[in-house]
């Protein structure tokens, strides 16, 4: 914990060289205290070489963003709101700490441990398919199996960012969201509700202060936050280009673990996963056993056949088909599944009625099946 007046210019620090976290670190670092910084913000010529004029103007600026430092510190503490400054080692992250242009100052609402032992972030696209959803509660469930105090980290965006929420919340484990603007209010909005179930087993962190505008930079931004506090990334679906990838590329540039989940190539969603694989960018990932197994995190697994334990009511040509479609990572055709379990597809179409009765199979276009997990 630091003192007030520490914690204020700080916070004045990150507000006058706003969008250069590394140079904020680095003065930081160098004077010892952002005390020392504001108290020497006129001489920094002379501790740094090519010092440039702007910086120079920036930091003599400081003492004007008091005023809105402690608004936002009174603000923060009658809305529960912590204000966790990098100096703090209790309190602040210290994954993020170790990245060298985290942010010096986040506000926090929540109560899930920032340090807990194990923490996954899962990003993926905005505009995810069904599979990606499945992925994401599939992810959920069997972290939970493995550690029930794991953390899951994403940005409460649209598609993977929230399912990945969703499932933390429905499997029981901590969950927080990264938001690209202030804890005044939640884009979108849709995902409201999903926020304040957060708050009870979870949290909402930003680096951004109230009456931050939305805006498509700062998204970019705060994926160094989701990328840089967690243990590994997974990217569970993304196209040819998006914020996923930026925040897969960050991760590894924090020598984090980065995971994909591969795709058929006709996939667009999963071009981008499927090149971070073939570049060997990403370990292929098609569980969160894998991945948990990769990390080397301890705990029992399950060695029981899985659709034996969830399905037992199944009959043994049902649970061939719903283990060929888990084989093959889901959505085979009728023809693909009569090849990979010897069943004549005269057959296979009664047992896919049956497994759509029980609402275990989904069926699409094109003859496809997809399993519902």
């Amino acid at each position: 914990m630091i003192d007030e007046q520490e914690l204020l210019y700080t916070m004045a620090l990150t507000m006058a060289l706003r969008g250069h976290s590394r140079s904020q670190r680095v003065l930081l670092d160098t004077l010892g205290s952002a005390t020392a910084v504001f108290e020497n913000r006129s001489e920094t010529s002379k501790v740094f070489e090519n010092v440039s004029s702007r910086a120079t103007e920036l930091l003599a600026a400081m003492p004007s963003f008091m005023r809105a430092c402690e608004e936002e510190l009174a603000y923060a503490r009658a809305h529960n709101i912590k204000v966790l400054a990098i100096q703090d080692e209790e309190h602040y992250p210290v994954r993020l700490r170790t990245c060298d242009d985290a942010p010096l100052i986040l506000y926090y609402l929540g109560n899930a441990d920032l340090n807990a032992k194990h923490i996954v972030s899962v990003v993926g696209t905005r505009r995810c398919s069904e599979r990606g959803r499945d992925f994401c509660k599939n992810i959920g469930r069997q972290i939970a199996e493995r550690d029930s105090e794991a953390l899951i980290v994403s940005g409460l965006a649209y598609g993977i960012d929230i399912a990945a929420h969703r499932a933390a919340l429905d499997n029981g484990l901590p969950t927080v969201a990264v938001l690209a603007h202030g804890l005044d209010e939640i884009y979108p909005s849709v995902h409201r509700q999903t926020a304040i179930q957060m708050l009870e087993r979870g949290g909402l962190l930003t680096e951004f202060t109230c009456r931050t505008p939305i805006d498509r930079l700062n998204f970019l931004q705060r994926n160094r936050i989701v990328a840089g506090m967690s243990d590994a990334t997974v990217v569970v679906e993304s196209p040819a280009k998006g914020g996923s990838l930026n925040t897969a590329r960050l991760a590894a540039d924090y020598h984090r673990e980065v995971f994909a989940v591969p795709g058929r190539p006709s996939d667009l969603n999963s071009e981008g996963c499927n090149t971070l694989i073939k570049l060997n960018a990403a370990t292929l990932m098609t569980s969160a056993s894998e991945m948990m197994d990769e990390l080397g995190w301890e705990g029992e697994t399950r060695n029981e056949p899985q659709q034996a334990l969830l399905f037992p009511e199944m009959s043994a040509e049902e649970q061939s088909v719903v283990a060929a479609l888990q084989a093959s990572d889901n959505d085979l055709t009728l023809a693909e599944l009569s090849h990979r379990t010897a069943i004549p597809t005269f057959k296979l179409m009664p047992l896919m009625v049956a497994l759509e009765m029980k609402d275990l199979v989904k069926a699409m276009a094109g003859q496809r099946f997809h399993l519902r997990k």
